[in-house]
Formats: C-alpha cells, structure tokens, sequence
C-alpha cells in the first residue's frame, strides 16, 4: 500500500513537471493558430496516443469493462467535459497574461479542492481558510499592476482554478469505479471534439498554419495530453484528492522556470513575492489539516 502511495507520488510529479512546461508550448503554438483549434488537435492527439495502449488493454484485464458501460460513459463525458471548460479557459487566458502568471494563478485549485469538499458537507477548518487567504494575498501581489488593474488572463486562469478543483474531484471520484485508461481516452476525445467544434464556429486556419504549430501540437499533445493527463488519471487511483492536488500544483512552479528559460519571462520583486506567498498558501491549505487529523488519530481513546 505505502509503495503504491508512493508511486503515485512520482507520477504526479512527472505529470506537474510535464504540464508546467507545456504552459510555453500552449503559449507558442497560438502564434499559429487560435486556442480552440489547438486545444481540440492537441487533444486529439493525446487521444489517438491511448489508442495503442487501449487495444493492448482489450486482451486483457479490462475487456469485461466495455466502452458502453453507462458509469463509463457517464464518468468519461464529466471528467472531459470539466477538463475541455478548464483548458479552454487556461488557453484563452494565455492570449491576455504570461506563462508564470497562468502556471500560479491555475496552482489555487490546491485550494479549490477542499473549499469545494463544503458542498459535500466536509468541513474546512483554519489551515485551509488560513491558506486560501494567503494564497489570493499572494495572487494579488502577483497579478494586480501598479493602478490596481488585474490583467483580464489573470482573471479569466482564476475562473479556472475553480474548473480544475473540480476536475481533480471527478477523476478521484470515476477512476476508483472504473478502469483508468478508457476514462483518460473517454475525456481527452470528448476535450477534442467540443474544442474543434467551438474552432468551427469562432476560428479561422488553414493546413500552413496547422504544420508551423506542430511542433507545439506535438509537444501539447503527445506529452502534455497523452502522457500527462493519463499519468494523473492512473496516479489518482492511489491518492486522495487533496493530496494530488498539492503535488500537481507543482506545476506552478515548472510553469515559471520555464517560462523564465525559454521565454525570458521574469517578476518583480512584488510578483516572487506573491509566488511564495501563493506557495506557502496551497501548502498551508493542504497540510494543517493532515497535520491535525494525524495528531488526532494519535490521541489516545
């Protein structure tokens, strides 16, 4: 069991170093061509990168779980649904703030995850509060300019944050129910053909701006998509959801190195500031009440 916890550990931090990097290749392949379009071809790609994977599986264990089992279906189209609001929101948003900015600003829904859990009746004790307050002190310093404007991305990643709590929810709900391979194919083709259809009706491209973004397409869509996203569904089999919320956070972190290394990104002083601050928030949120209900389950009865 611990060597299990721990391997999911691992893949969740491959998975939040894959996608902080991949903020600058979404960032980059939208000098092609729009965020719809590349969301959708990413996507699909990611999707047709299962498809091996999915055939193997077919001969084996997985076979008594057809793709037309309803709870399948049913989890596949949530879990997609979520995460095709939740990337189109973080694309869009790329067109109106930097890469470091996204990668912070989308890290909040460490925070999400547990003020989300109050919908369920789970109750939010101090840290999280405590937490989530320094982390939006920490995004104020990060986003707010100099007359007290938040740059539209900045809002439009927030919006996000939320979308991405609830995603990290349903994948820990469906994939403990259902085989994670066919849940991670199901969504990343239901990503795909929402954003080619939203593409369809609000862009415009044509095949020599498709092959100049390739090489970001490729990199969206066979690493970040078709490594990523599985390693999240497959590592969230063995993980709590606040607990995979905390390491893919992480991302935020390889969000802001790369964008400093190959974009030449950099802050202020304020805006590492807010960072850290940020930072301290989500640990803060994720860890007191694990420190509190350890220290509970250690008292005597």
């Amino acid at each position: 069991m611990r060597s299990q916890a721990l391997r999911a550990d691992f893949l969740m931090l491959i998975t939040a170093m894959i996608w902080g990097t991949a903020f600058v290749a979404q960032r980059i392949g939208m000098d092609n061509i729009g965020p719809f379009l590349f969301t959708g071809l990413r996507f699909a790609l990611g999707a047709l990168a299962l498809l091996p994977l999915l055939l193997h599986q077919g001969r084996h264990a997985a076979r008594h779980e057809p793709f037309m089992q309803r709870g399948l279906l049913l989890g596949g189209l949530a879990m997609g649904l979520a995460l095709t609001i939740g990337i189109n929101l973080q694309q869009v948003g790329l067109l109106f703030t930097s890469v470091t900015n996204s990668g912070f600003i989308t890290g909040l829904y460490v925070i999400v995850v547990p003020l989300l859990g109050l919908a369920f009746g789970n109750r939010t004790g101090f840290g999280t509060w405590l937490g989530a307050l320094l982390a939006v002190g920490g995004m104020a310093l990060l986003s707010i300019g100099e007359n007290f404007q938040v740059a539209s991305g900045d809002w439009i990643q927030l919006a996000g944050a939320f979308v991405w709590g609830v995603h990290v929810l349903l994948v820990s709900f469906f994939v403990s129910r259902h085989d994670a391979i066919r849940l991670a194919f199901l969504q990343f083709a239901t990503c795909a053909v929402v954003s080619l259809i939203l593409a369809a009706i609000f862009e415009e491209a044509n095949l020599a701006d498709i092959r100049l973004a390739a090489p970001a397409l490729i990199y969206g869509g066979l690493f970040a998509v078709g490594v990523g996203y599985t390693l999240q569904v497959v590592a969230q089999k063995h993980a709590i959801a606040s607990h995979a919320a905390i390491i893919l956070s992480l991302e935020a972190v390889f969000a802001a190195i790369a964008g400093a290394l190959f974009l030449d990104e950099s802050l202020s002083m304020r805006g590492y500031l807010g960072c850290v601050l940020m930072f301290i928030g989500m640990l803060t949120a994720q860890l007191w009440p694990a420190k509190r209900n350890r220290q509970k389950s250690e008292q005597p009865s």
